[in-house]
């Protein structure tokens, strides 16, 4: 029925479930707990050597009880084999007597005394069969092969056999033949068979005895190895919660040092060592605050000198007209070496908010295709300069999302001067994408672009790929850290890729909600032309036309505004 059925499949996938789990809890609490692994090795090696031992103790005590055996049956056979040889060599066939010599032969070996009621049975061409005594029908427990041996080979045999010879259940026998010579020169087979239930008693008492000393030291053993591996693993275990406790930002926590063993050497040196650690933070800490005051105080006592000079300066770089050629030029380069200088400082004080803690994100939902617009198009002017066509791929909907736009423009500001600072007079393309999640800005440039490992330092600070290179904006070489920093105060990412030949591409990933937790981006950090033959640009590129409307955008949804020299 298909209701039945159901339920057992039902039931069966509940079943597969439960094990799955509980599979998965003892996998995962095996490979977590040193403890456990110990005490479970421990048990599974100890059960493997006390199984092969007590199997090595129990064979060996049984072959020694049935050699035992052996070894009296066989003289028992032997004698009554001599007996009965001296009793038949007196007849012959035709003798009246024979059959009434051979039942008294059998009832005297019989009522010999013969181990835990041994039966004795005789096989002769003149009582035309087996004859026992007691009087059992022992014809199953002597085999063919048994009987072929004493017959044919005249030889003693022996062997083990389990048969119901008086219908009280099986028993194990073992049964000795051997032939009998005759006066009438015929065959007569004298057998032996005596029960082993005694010896199987024993061994069996045997095995338990193994079996039940072996569970017992292999329980010891698990409960020793358990106490051991615990007084090793709970030293380790407070090792790693003190661990985690420095690693918080606790630098005052220490272990508890007991005795004078190896584990107490290793609480000591933990110890030793949380404070040499705890000394050298500290100390770190306290050079980290003073450098971030010394910056922080120089690029505020610099500023009324700074001041001073630039009121200088633009008084005598308004009148740069009036004086010497020399003196005029001068004016000018003071005048680029000011702006510098005032740029440094503000990113200076910029960089000392940060590693201070006190930078604040002022985030307001804000539309992004504008803020890239803005961005482009105050640095059109230095495009101009260094001869490179800027191309801007925005959407035609808006973009909003949950961002400070100052600090967004300055990140902007920073990638697309770098793009047309190493830019080489080919084009740079900036584009911004979003999804439900994130939007996203990248940069891409044609130029000398990064050595293989310098993506993670172009965000160091000062740093900088080729520094004999002549540079267009004079920058301060704290702009991408700056940058990054800015990234990361709005919750997103700012990546880099490059490539000798190829030029390099920034990606600058933000949340559309601020706090949100980013998982992807909608743009591909490793642009979709890299590995091209890029030869084809032009080095310079001729004039471009005026910014296009949004209605010749390449593609659908988005548009796209050309600027060039």
């Amino acid at each position: 029925m298909p209701g039945p059925a159901r339920y057992a499949r039902r039931l069966w996938r509940a079943g597969r479930r439960r094990v799955r789990f509980l599979t998965r809890s003892v996998r995962l609490a095996y490979r977590r707990s040193l403890h456990l692994r110990m005490v479970t090795i421990t048990l599974v090696v100890s059960s493997l050597l006390v199984g092969v031992f007590g199997f090595l103790v129990a064979k060996g005590s049984a072959d020694s009880l049935l050699d035992g055996a052996r070894g009296q049956v066989s003289n028992d056979l032997s004698d009554g084999a001599a007996y009965a040889a001296q009793q038949l060599n007196v007849h012959t066939r035709e003798s009246p007597s024979v059959k009434l010599t051979i039942n008294d032969t059998l009832r005297y070996l019989a009522g010999s005394p013969q181990p835990g009621g041994a039966i004795v049975a005789i096989n002769s061409d003149v009582t035309d069969g087996l004859v026992a005594s007691p009087d059992l029908d022992v014809a199953p427990a002597i085999t063919p092969e048994l009987s072929h041996q004493v017959a044919d080979q005249r030889k003693v045999a022996w062997q083990v056999v389990t048969r119901d010879l008086d219908g009280n259940g099986p028993v194990t026998y073992l049964v000795y033949g051997s032939g009998v010579p005759a006066g009438w020169g015929g065959q007569v087979e004298l057998y032996y068979l005596v029960p082993l239930t005694r010896e199987a008693t024993t061994a069996a008492q045997i095995r338990t005895i193994v079996l039940i000393t072996g569970a017992a030291l292999v329980v010891l053993l698990g409960l020793l190895a358990a106490l051991v591996t615990r007084m090793v693993v709970t030293p380790v275990r407070v090792a790693a919660r003190t661990a985690q406790r420095l690693s918080a930002g606790l630098l005052d926590q220490r272990m508890v040092v007991s005795g004078e063993d190896d584990l107490a050497l290793l609480a000591a040196s933990f110890n030793q060592m949380a404070a040499n650690l705890q000394r050298q933070i500290v100390r770190l800490e306290e050079m980290s605050r003073l450098q971030r005051r010394f910056t922080s105080d120089v690029s505020h006592e610099l500023r009324t000198p700074l001041t001073t000079i630039r009121m200088a300066a633009d008084l005598i770089h308004t009148e740069r007209d009036q004086y010497d050629p020399v003196v005029a030029r001068s004016a000018e380069l003071l005048q680029a070496e000011l702006d510098r200088f005032e740029n440094l400082l503000t990113d200076l004080l910029e960089i000392s908010r940060f590693d201070a803690g006190f930078a604040v994100l002022d985030a307001e939902p804000t539309d992004l295709v504008p803020v890239v617009r803005r961005v482009t198009e105050r640095l059109v002017p230095l495009a101009e300069r260094a001869g490179v066509r800027l191309t801007v791929h925005v959407p035609a909907a808006p973009v909003i999302a949950e961002i400070d736009p100052r600090r967004v423009e300055r990140v902007l500001r920073n990638l697309v001067g770098n793009a047309v600072e190493h830019g080489e007079r080919k084009p740079v393309v900036v584009t911004l994408a979003a999804d439900e999640s994130s939007a996203a800005v990248t940069v891409r440039d044609h130029g000398v672009g990064l050595q293989p490992g310098e993506e993670k330092l172009v965000f160091n600070r000062f740093w900088r790929a080729d520094p004999s290179r002549a540079r267009q904006t004079g920058g301060t070489g704290l702009g991408l850290s700056i940058s990054v920093e800015d990234a990361r105060l709005h919750g997103g990412w700012l990546e880099a890729w490059g490539a000798p030949g190829e030029g390099a591409q920034f990606r600058l990933t933000l949340p559309l909600r601020a706090g949100d937790r980013l998982v992807s981006s909608p743009l591909r950090l490793v642009p979709r032309d890299a590995g091209e033959d890029l030869s084809r640009l032009p080095r310079e590129l001729p004039p471009a036309p005026p910014p296009r409307p949004a209605e010749t955008a390449p593609d659908p949804g988005a548009e796209r505004t050309e600027a060039a020299p």
